[in-house]
């Protein structure tokens, strides 16, 4: 029989982030992914941490601000656990605002932060913003559990749960496991994974592109409007690359790459920094996010499901929201008070209009 204290289903940024938190509070954990660590949408992000994105649910703040204060201190546990740094690689971001925004960059300012850009209709603001590279992230994140007692269980699909008195009993293809509590971190995938809730959940694709910024272009700043971003590689082994994304589709789980959604994303990018028209392209990819109707994630208790949890449903932020989702989660899960207000996040906040299957 196996026993852990935590047993937790998916191994992407936001399960791994969970277990190292709970592991460093003393219990044994067990992690279980149906195929590989880290495989999804982890490391198909473009690695903004991107709290200020007006495209974002105004709830969703709270969390993101938390995350923010905390991202130092757990860069720093990941490089002490795995001797792999994580350094961030750009610190503001020209952000395109609706035309009413308040005090938008002259054309002279916006000359002066970046001289090639061409802003057309888009009248920008300059925020203080940071990114990483999530490869470089998950290398460092699987190197740190790899360096603790965590049990990672890879190509092991959760197939049920079932709480008995004060124990989960987790039936995986694997076998069965025993825990004390259980949590659900599969991410697009809770919605065929028959754990709670689920039906709220689905994938949204993305489709993305990286291009070798030319030589004449210095881009040291991340360009973001409505429906794309370019976000470059500063430094380490992905310098003078650039990420382009990312088309936002409700095509299941699909991942197949289109070319001429990945040339219209070319032709957003050119629009606005017409040095990138031909840069060479490096690598095409499409991930899949998993997106909830109010688009904020599910933490906390999974209804009608006793010591079981869920943290699933970050959408297009999980790399940003990863470390405040392994803090107040671990609180909860300890039955401490969480640093924030989750009640936003509650799994049973649409139980009232959207069928959520158990």
């Amino acid at each position: 029989m196996h026993h852990s204290d935590i047993c937790i289903a998916g191994a992407g940024i936001i399960g791994l982030s969970l277990a190292l938190e709970l592991h460093r509070h003393g219990l044994s954990v067990t992690v279980f992914d149906q195929a590989q660590p880290l495989g999804e949408a982890s490391t198909a992000a473009a690695g903004m941490l991107a709290a200020s994105d007006p495209d974002n649910p105004a709830p969703l703040r709270k969390l993101a601000d938390l995350s923010l204060s905390l991202y130092p201190a757990f860069l720093d546990r990941l490089h002490a656990h795995s001797g792999i740094a994580v350094p961030f690689h750009t610190s503001q971001t020209l952000q395109s605002q609706i035309s009413s925004s308040p005090d938008p960059l002259s054309p002279e300012a916006l000359s002066k932060i970046l001289p090639q850009l061409t802003p057309q209709h888009h009248h920008f603001t300059l925020l203080d913003e940071h990114s990483l590279d999530p490869r470089n992230l998950a290398a460092a994140l699987l190197a740190a559990v790899r360096a603790t007692t965590i049990d990672l269980q890879p190509d092991t699909k959760v197939l049920s749960t079932q709480s008995i008195d004060d124990a989960v009993e987790v039936h995986t293809t694997q076998g069965i496991f025993h825990a004390a509590k259980f949590i659900n971190c599969t991410g697009a995938w809770a919605t065929h994974s028959t754990l709670a809730p689920s039906a709220a959940i689905a994938p949204r694709k993305g489709q993305m592109l990286a291009i070798a910024i030319p030589p004449t272009l210095s881009l040291p700043l991340v360009v973001r409007t409505h429906g794309m971003y370019i976000v470059p590689r500063t430094t380490g082994p992905n310098a003078g690359r650039a990420i382009i994304g990312a088309t936002i589709e409700d095509a299941g789980f699909d991942k197949i790459v289109h070319p001429a959604d990945i040339a219209h994303l070319r032709s957003l990018a050119a629009a606005l920094l017409p040095a990138l028209a031909d840069a060479p392209q490096l690598e095409v990819w499409a991930g899949l996010r998993p997106s909830t109707p109010d688009e904020l994630p599910f933490l906390g208790p999974s209804p009608g499901h006793r010591n079981q949890f869920v943290a699933a449903g970050h959408y297009r932020n999980g790399i940003l929201l990863a470390p405040a989702t392994a803090h107040v989660m671990a609180q909860s899960i300890l039955g401490k008070p969480t640093a924030i207000d989750l009640s936003d996040y509650s799994p049973t906040r649409t139980l009232a209009s959207s069928a959520i299957a158990h």
